[in-house]
């Protein structure tokens, strides 16, 4: 078997009496795209500088692109694209100058340079708009010059911090066409946060964390398994006494979300017919359908990745500082 590109073993960080991460251990191998999803304040965005090298570890290693990140943080950052959840772009400049600048920083020669630059602006669709100031570009022009420019300097690990949190859902079809190609044509590995469960589908494996641990690892399907069955969702004007009489009655794992009963059970065909013998609140509506990532969040985090809003404002935060520290390096 071929070394990871990224490995992690018992990695810890403390802020004071903090534990933020608690002993992850984690391997990506080379070409995955590998999901890491939790609640706020999960210790998914302190890993990631760790990784990154923004921050340095209390305990435990890390090895990205095969460098330890605190042994020489500069040689991994040669080796890492970093697109930030937060736009990190300068408005004034020119698609193309924002790539020229960036090329630059990493030490790109100028026969090398614009040949690079032509092949990133054509990968992503932005020729046509390379010498049009960024300020005019739309949300989606913005994310494709930003991953352009992430996989400039041809890194061997992509991250990617909500790649199309905010977008429309055509154009965050479109941002996932350009990842998929990036990968097949660069070889890149992507080691991508989100919020949204069904780009979660598109990874080949996905990490949850909850409180500063991995609590699940795997294939979406693997992880869609530890449901099992069927989710039955109850629509009803009192939602917190259908779900306590459904456990009291029926004894199956059941929740409320958004205002509605959410039942997880192994036949949902033979289940649904029982809710209106036995239960005596109404009903407004009842519907069953196979489970997703959301539940698999939902049963291990106890709350719904919607409800977690996809990087709050500590986040955000935590990410316009990587990329101050990141753009002086």
């Amino acid at each position: 078997m071929s070394a990871p590109v990224i490995e992690v073993s018992g990695l810890v960080k403390r802020y004071g009496e903090i534990e933020a991460v608690r002993g992850i251990d984690l391997r990506v191998e080379a070409g995955e795209i590998f999901g890491f999803l939790g609640p706020n304040g999960a210790g998914k965005s302190t890993t990631i500088s760790i990784l990154c090298t923004l921050l340095r570890p209390t305990g435990g290693a890390a090895r990205v692109a095969g460098v330890d990140v605190m042994q020489d943080p500069s040689l991994v950052r040669s080796r890492i694209g970093l697109v930030f959840q937060d736009p990190s772009l300068d408005g004034q400049l020119t698609g193309r100058e924002n790539l020229e600048f960036h090329a630059y920083l990493y030490g790109i020669s100028a026969q090398l340079r614009r040949e690079r630059i032509d092949h990133a602006l054509a990968m992503v669709e932005l020729t046509d708009r390379a010498g049009s100031p960024v300020l005019t570009y739309s949300g989606g022009m913005r994310r494709r010059l930003e991953i352009a420019r992430g996989i400039l300097h041809y890194p061997q690990v992509l991250f990617l911090d909500e790649p199309t949190l905010g977008l429309d859902p055509q154009t965050r079809r479109h941002i996932w066409a350009y990842l998929h190609e990036v990968r097949k044509r660069e070889h890149i590995t992507i080691f991508m946060t989100t919020h949204y469960m069904d780009e979660a589908e598109f990874c080949d494996r996905i990490a949850i964390i909850d409180a500063g641990r991995i609590v699940a690892l795997g294939t979406p399907q693997e992880l869609k398994s530890m449901v099992g069955g069927d989710v039955v969702t109850v629509v009803t004007a009192d939602a917190a006494g259908a779900a306590d009489q459904v456990r009291r009655v029926f004894d199956v794992p059941t929740s409320v979300v958004e205002g509605e009963v959410r039942i997880e059970v192994k036949d949902s065909a033979s289940f649904m017919p029982r809710l209106f013998t036995d239960l005596s609140l109404p009903i407004s509506s009842v519907s069953s359908r196979s489970p997703s990532l959301d539940d698999v969040f939902l049963k291990l985090t106890g709350k719904a990745i919607r409800e977690d809003g996809g990087g709050g404002g500590g986040n955000r935060e935590m990410m316009r500082q990587m990329g101050r520290i990141w753009n002086r390096r």
